[in-house]
């Protein structure tokens, strides 16, 4: 895996030129503008592409700078290449944003009810809904595969005793949801839903805006987090410095392992939720 990254110190001829520089797990472009053109974009990431396919490595995380060069991510994305984005990791950590909306918001776990929006049911999420079941007084599994669905809630009862409710009522499941976790429900199917107006929604996968003019509630679709409190060496300081946090959390986690692990390491390595960015505000 590789780091993709700014140059500290410009050199001109090395600007000029678009050389890129390698350093141990870096790949260092020579970048110090805000905004590069097109044609600088398309080199610069011909040459990574370069760099990554000798190596053998397909996997790279970026640093806060060079995600905003926008023309050259794009060139990046069409490489199929796997870019850390924390989207994972933010499904893996639904219950601790969760956890953190009901703080700020001053709400009652024994008292909301949850809204579970999911039509393909990953390992991580059904080991989040044994979680989240226990504290919630309410949840509905709100999806387009209510057949798929049924088999899980019967499962869930008869091995765990674990009661869910599985529904596709547009009219009726989500108005009276002050929370809702969506896990792939793009922004098309989830506007065909009678919302609850005041609600916060959490979109793991997809940025979505909710179009009926009455919602005045919350769309939570990015997050920040903060873990470890130990900084071992300079180059650790350097990363916190240029990546955001969960892109380097992510990168550390061996992800084919059983969700229940990942949920311990998680708790070891002290992960918190720093902040969670929104429509219009960041709480």
């Amino acid at each position: 895996m590789y780091y993709i990254q700014e140059t500290d110190k410009p050199n001109k001829l090395f600007e000029f030129f678009n050389i890129i520089k390698l350093e141990d797990d870096k790949i260092i472009l020579p970048i110090s503008k805000e905004k590069i053109s097109f044609e600088k974009s398309k080199k610069l990431a011909v040459k990574t592409k370069r760099i990554l396919d000798k190596t053998y490595c397909n996997k790279v995380i970026i640093s806060n700078k060079i995600e905003r060069q926008e023309q050259y991510m794009n060139f990046l994305y069409s490489y199929n290449l796997n870019i850390v984005d924390g989207i994972w990791l933010f499904e893996v950590l639904s219950e601790k944003i969760l956890d953190y909306i009901i703080v700020k918001k001053s709400l009652k776990k024994e008292q909301i009810q949850l809204s579970i929006l999911v039509n393909d049911l990953s390992e991580i999420i059904l080991e989040e809904i044994k979680i989240l079941v226990k504290q919630y007084k309410i949840i509905n599994i709100v999806t387009n595969h209510i057949e798929k669905f049924k088999k899980i809630e019967e499962t869930l009862l008869a091995n765990e005793g674990i009661v869910i409710t599985v529904t596709n009522n547009k009219r009726k499941s989500l108005t009276k949801s002050e929370l809702i976790l969506n896990v792939d429900f793009p922004t098309e199917l989830i506007n065909e839903y009678k919302i609850y107006e005041n609600a916060v929604i959490v979109n793991i996968k997809n940025t979505v805006k909710i179009k009926e003019k009455r919602f005045n509630g919350i769309c939570v679709n990015d997050y920040e987090i903060k873990f470890r409190d130990n900084i071992n060496s300079d180059y650790d300081c350097e990363k916190i410095a240029k990546y955001k946090n969960k892109y380097i959390y992510e990168s550390e986690i061996y992800k084919n392992q059983p969700t229940k692990n990942i949920l311990k390491k998680i708790d070891a390595d002290k992960v918190k939720i720093t902040k969670l960015i929104a429509n219009n505000i960041t709480f």
